[in-house]
């Protein structure tokens, strides 16, 4: 436990467990309660709404902390409360009100230790993929593995579940390492001016840096869709509830394997060629799925989620580590987030209109941004070719 990307990567592993929960129970848990799809949708959305007009602040608030190990910790408390009121709403108002300040909670997790870690990483030398595959392997444990018990439990279940898996989560906060380097102690002998660094996020914020993060975040909509409506469409077509948790689990073991393996040849990729590789990989998955394949079919698809996500996120947390200065990582990843979340509320509130009308069919407008994604890392790669692997 004195290693920091051991209790980190603890950590870790708890950031995605409760949505891994929420992606197979809550669909069909609405949809229990008689909520439409096209209600469903704008349930899911609001927390989106609300954490594009957070995560900035929380971002700022976070950088100009002690350390984002403060940060995390009251994040994790807050997202452990949130979610209480849940057992005493069952109409769609309350639940809309209670959903929202949940999922807002829940969501200001990733970004914050994300960019802590991946500081901290590249400060000590080790392997930010290693540590943060770990999240992923919490998703596949809470999808595939706490998903199961929907065989067992329905979906009744779901509130509880959520609860227990939060308030774990907020009592590991209590282990999280420090993230920042120590202060350097200024002596006399200190006489070389300290070089100068871009100390505000709008230094950075140039076209051919936005593009990049705007393709990903494009991507990134669709699987917001996946989050919220795969598993009830995929019951609502006849599929057997036993295959819910391992078709949403087999896409994050996918991730899995490829964040374990990034040191070996992520190197060998430029930031903005992982954003390529994971809008390509999410035309050619989400295209498919708007055909309603069988679902052998469907855990190939769901294997592409290592590329349309897990490499775009890659691409997208170096390529802001490498641009942006430590004085504002958690605010540039918090912009990142910002703009994930506006793709991912129009997503799923287009979305949800579209499958009450058009069934699978609505997979069309996933093909439709992944295709304005492609252009997107095309025009930043014109505008300013990179230099180096790394950009």
């Amino acid at each position: 436990m004195d290693s920091p990307e051991l209790r980190a990567s603890i950590y870790q592993f708890t950031v995605y467990v409760p949505g891994g929960v929420a992606s197979v129970f809550l669909g069909i848990w609405l949809s229990e309660h008689g909520i439409p799809a096209d209600q469903i949708g704008v349930i899911n959305a609001l927390p989106t709404f609300l954490l594009l007009l957070l995560n900035m602040i929380v971002g700022r608030v976070a950088d100009k902390a002690d350390d984002w190990r403060t940060a995390l910790i009251f994040i994790s408390a807050a997202a452990a409360l949130a979610p209480l009121p849940l057992y005493m709403v069952s109409e769609f108002w309350g639940i809309l009100l209670i959903w929202g300040l949940t999922a807002t909670t829940n969501g200001l997790v990733p970004p914050v230790i994300d960019a802590a870690t991946v500081r901290m990483t590249r400060r000590n030398g080790t392997d930010f993929g290693a540590i943060r595959a770990w999240a992923t392997v919490g998703y596949v444990f809470a999808a595939g593995g706490l998903g199961l018990l929907i065989n067992v439990l329905g979906s009744g279940a779901f509130v509880t579940l959520y609860i227990l898996t939060v308030v774990v989560r907020a009592l590991l906060a209590l282990l999280l390492p420090r993230f920042r380097a120590p202060s350097p102690k200024v002596t006399l002998a200190d006489t070389a001016p300290p070089r100068a660094q871009p100390s505000r996020l709008r230094d950075s914020l140039r076209l051919w840096f936005v593009l990049p993060l705007v393709a990903f975040a494009l991507v990134n909509s669709s699987n917001a869709i996946i989050g919220s409506f795969a598993a009830l469409l995929w019951h609502e077509n006849g599929i057997p509830s036993y295959f819910l948790g391992p078709l949403l689990g087999v896409a994050a073991i996918g991730e899995a394997v490829l964040m374990f393996a990034w040191r070996r040849f992520g190197g060998r990729v430029t930031a903005r060629n992982m954003i390529l590789v994971c809008a390509m990989s999410g035309l050619l998955r989400f295209t498919i799925m708007a055909f309603n394949p069988p679902v052998e079919v469907l855990f190939f698809t769901q294997l592409l989620h290592a590329f349309s996500f897990g490499m775009g996120y890659f691409g997208v947390v170096h390529f802001i580590a490498n641009w942006t200065d430590e004085s504002n990582a958690a605010e540039a990843q918090g912009f990142a987030t910002m703009l994930n979340m506006a793709g991912a509320m129009a997503a799923l509130i287009i979305f949800g209109v579209l499958f009450e009308n058009f069934g699978s069919y609505a997979f069309f407008y996933s093909t439709f941004v992944c295709l304005l994604a492609l252009g997107c890392v095309v025009l930043s790669l014109r505008l300013r070719p990179p230099k180096a692997l790394a950009t």
